[in-house]
């Protein structure tokens, strides 16, 4: 696949990594040309420096014979013109924009995007993308990770095995005999640094962060079974305003959420904004680093702190304070990906990384065959896919323990006429399910192998 990507930052160049990982032909721009000459001495891919919108630029990238661009700059108007350019003049089949400012994601505008105005195939929003993995990780507190497929009825976890979880040193097959009504799979392990898709007779050790694909109707089971019995959060407080903050208080308010919610915002024109827009959240004008403003906001009662402000340094220092004042939980937002290696070291109890979470739906649309969703783990060492089953997939009509499986994958669930089925050896995939597999990156292609249209078809 031919893919342009503009803009070169943390979100471009990751995305640029993973495309180029997989033996596609990419090309970068970016009017930096420090950052375009990091692209070309770390990855095999072309760079190109100039404004992605415009079509001298795009042109010089090979736009002709682009399948996709791919626009994330830190400029909505830039990634939005340099889809329309691309469409215009090159004609290329697949834009994708990223789109931060909300006013142009309001409802009533919807029409905007169309292929009569401005023809971008799919918007991909961070604010919103990453203000719903929060409001994921405070409805399922113990779940690390947490991501719901096939309609919501389908949820992945990722599970932190603590020293005292009833289930460690238990065979995985011991564990479906004890509960057999249990509609949960385990399909990965996260142990010392390393990813891996477990056998039946693996046993489950302290401290690995374990992936479970589950029924939604299964998921606080599934933790508990985990030994994570967390109520959820009915005392949040929100450091930083901003588009996330607002955003994950507003759903709160929205979906009549019990929780009793403040906003602690450093800039005050910006706190009056928020306060004006929200009816039940407290918003307090000041710094997350005061300790004072954080006692002001009864940090020593809450239950959650979640920091989602611009500046990495400011989520984790605040969230550290917050611990030692009394705060149960903490969850921080990071862009550098410097600082995610040491948060648990601080007493940082969870993150949340926006470049993954982009990365993630960018994958959705590269992946080819019938792919409906791709969560992307651990920077890339294994993908979620979501996928639906074609009578031409070798998966379909004979039981699953009777096929050739790549040994790097795991099917965790298999959704059919709107019921979840937990797969064994004697499940049989039928033309139209839509199937959930935890896969290796190793394993990526194979799998879109599977969900692709064979020629025989036609």
């Amino acid at each position: 696949m031919r893919v342009i990507i503009c803009g070169a930052g943390q979100v471009g160049y990751g995305i640029a990594e993973r495309l180029a990982a997989e033996a596609n032909d990419v090309s970068v721009i970016d009017t930096s040309a420090t950052l375009i000459q990091r692209v070309r001495d770390t990855l095999d891919v072309r760079g190109f420096v100039g404004h992605g919108s415009h079509p001298d630029v795009l042109a010089a990238a090979g736009a002709e014979q682009a399948d996709m661009i791919i626009a994330v700059t830190l400029y909505d108007e830039v990634n939005m013109t340099a889809c329309q350019v691309a469409h215009s003049l090159f004609d290329v089949p697949t834009k994708i924009a990223r789109i931060r400012a909300q006013s142009y994601l309001a409802a009533h505008y919807n029409n905007l995007f169309s292929r009569d105005h401005l023809p971008i195939d799919v918007i991909i929003s961070p604010e919103r993308e990453v203000g719903d993995v929060v409001l994921r990780r405070i409805a399922s507190p113990g779940a690390t990770d947490i991501v719901q497929f096939a309609e919501g009825k389908v949820t992945m976890m990722a599970i932190e095995c603590r020293d005292d979880c009833p289930v460690i040193n238990t065979p995985l097959s011991q564990l479906t005999e004890l509960f057999p009504d249990l509609s949960a799979t385990v399909v990965g392990v996260w142990r010392n640094e390393n990813l891996f898709v477990p056998h039946s007779a693996d046993q489950l050790l302290a401290r690995d962060l374990v992936y479970v694909i589950a029924h939604r109707d299964q998921v606080k089971r599934t933790l508990s079974l985990f030994g994570h019995d967390e109520t959820e959060a009915r005392r949040i407080i929100i450091a930083g305003g901003g588009n996330i903050g607002l955003y994950v208080a507003s759903q709160l308010e929205a979906r009549g959420s019990r929780s009793k919610v403040k906003i602690v915002e450093a800039d005050h024109s910006r706190a009056v904004a928020v306060a004006d827009q929200l009816h039940r959240t407290v918003v307090l004008n000041g710094s997350a680093l005061d300790q004072q403003v954080l006692i002001e906001a009864d940090i020593e009662e809450s239950d959650l702190m979640v920091a989602l402000t611009n500046d990495d340094q400011v989520n984790i220092l605040s969230s550290v304070m917050a611990k030692r004042l009394g705060c149960n939980s903490t969850l921080v937002l990071i862009n550098d990906p410097v600082y995610q290696g040491f948060t648990n070291t601080l007493g940082i109890d969870a993150q949340l990384n926006p470049r993954a979470v982009t990365i993630s739906r960018v994958l959705q649309h590269v992946r080819r065959g019938r792919i409906r969703q791709v969560h992307s783990v651990q920077k890339g060492s294994a993908e979620v896919i979501e996928a639906e089953a074609l009578e031409t997939s070798p998966l379909v009509g004979s039981p699953l323990k009777q096929l050739d499986l790549p040994e790097d994958i795991r099917i965790g669930a298999v959704f059919r006429d709107g019921k979840v089925i937990k797969p064994d050896g004697t499940t049989v995939i039928k033309a139209k399910d839509r199937v959930v597999i935890f896969a290796m990156s190793s394993a990526v292609r194979q799998v879109e192998q599977m969900f692709r249209v064979s020629l025989e078809f036609f």
